[in-house]
């Protein structure tokens, strides 16, 4: 049986402002593609196919579209809410879609009771672990009687201990799949996840996921191996400066009679490629060696000491596309390092409005600015103050 693994779609999702729906539905609806040529039975998604638990009707059409191109491929469809979904959203009218080979797996009671498939070397059970936020995953979890420890590491512990029962009861020879949305020790993350720390611990140990043939994880937008049966696909496009050295890609996985086979990567196309630049304005705007990255979205920072004018607007005359903009004068802001009260102590309020444009310019104001301070000051009734 051949699998494909992917997660993280995020559909709705922004770039520091831009619309990415466009992007997202040219690369996902390439899967479909895949399928057909890699020949894959199953494609597993585990989680956070929207990037908001409410998205928007244009979201919920590009996921359609990608979705009804993946089964008319040919592939069996299994999928799990991640922590940005909506679970009881994502699980409606579960029971109707899977007589048409799309399985939602949303429910925390439903969790042992796998999708299963059947190929030449017998059945392989899928199951899909809905993203469990440990409080409210906990109480629903206990109301058996069974007291599970709090946090991440307890309500997945518990979420496994019932797969493992169920698949135990199924007998020898029955080859298993789990879908799960979780922060595994040892993966590393990027700044585009929300975090899900809970009493200031999120990861959960690889351990608990001993004995499963495959572990399709999501949460983490980086793809990479944990074990050889413990992968995160990644997100499929980059959605924060920090991945701009990512692989995008998605896994193809073989199970074979014994269990996990070969595991190959396939890359993804990417649309726009990220890319930083740091430095003066004029020496960025005018430096034919930056013409290469006029196509990408670009994250700069800017190291005049004084801080230009209208810098995005310059910068996005010669790169179109950057889109975030940060000021880091050379040799540092003026008052950096100073507390408050010591930035403010003996200043009247002339002096603590001109420490406020240094602080804002990184220079000293001149004479003319100087007195249009003194202008404002007395034109509002305040203190007369000394030029």
């Amino acid at each position: 049986m051949r699998i494909l693994h992917t997660s993280d779609w995020h559909l709705g999702r922004t770039f520091h402002g831009r619309d990415l729906l466009g992007d997202q539905r040219d690369v996902l609806a390439g899967l479909a593609e895949l399928v057909r040529a890699e020949g894959v039975d199953v494609v597993v998604i585990a989680g956070d196919l929207y990037d908001r638990a409410v998205p928007s009707g244009e979201a919920v059409g590009v996921c359609h579209h990608v979705l009804a191109a993946l089964r008319d491929a040919g592939a069996t469809i299994v999928l799990t809410p991640g922590n940005h979904d909506s679970a009881p959203r994502l699980g409606a009218y579960a029971d109707f879609a899977a007589a048409g080979g799309l399985h939602l797996r949303t429910r925390i009671s439903g969790l042992d009771a796998p999708v299963v498939l059947d190929d030449e070397h017998g059945a392989v059970a899928f199951y899909g672990i809905p993203y469990l936020d440990p409080d409210p995953a906990r109480h629903s979890m206990e109301l058996d009687g069974r007291r599970i420890e709090a946090g991440h590491t307890g309500v997945l512990t518990e979420a496994m201990r019932r797969i493992t029962a169920d698949l135990s009861a199924r007998g020898p020879g029955v080859r298993s799949v789990v879908l799960a949305h979780a922060f595994v020790t040892g993966g590393q993350g990027s700044e585009s996840e929300r975090k899900i720390a809970i009493g200031g611990v999120e990861q959960v140990p690889a351990s608990v996921f001993a004995g499963i043939d495959y572990v399709a994880l999501g949460h983490l937008h980086g793809p990479q191996t944990l074990r050889p049966e413990l992968r995160y696909s990644g997100s499929p496009l980059a959605y924060s400066f920090s991945e701009r050295a990512h692989r995008k890609s998605v896994w193809l996985v073989d199970l074979d009679a014994d269990g996990l086979g070969e595991v190959r990567r396939h890359e993804l196309p990417v649309p726009r490629r990220l890319a930083m630049l740091t430095g003066r304005l004029d020496d960025l705007l005018a430096d034919p060696e930056h013409e290469a990255l006029a196509e990408c979205y670009l994250s700069v920072t800017l190291t005049d000491r004084v801080r230009p004018l209208e810098p995005m607007r310059r910068l996005q005359e010669r790169f179109p596309h950057a889109v975030h903009l940060d000021w880091q004068p050379a040799g540092g802001l003026v008052n950096a390092g100073l507390h408050y009260s010591e930035a403010v102590r003996g200043k009247n309020d002339r002096e603590l409005a001109a420490s406020f444009v240094a602080d804002c310019r990184g220079a000293q104001p001149d004479e003319v600015e100087l007195r249009l301070l003194d202008d404002a000051f007395n034109s509002v009734g305040g203190e007369q103050v000394r030029s």
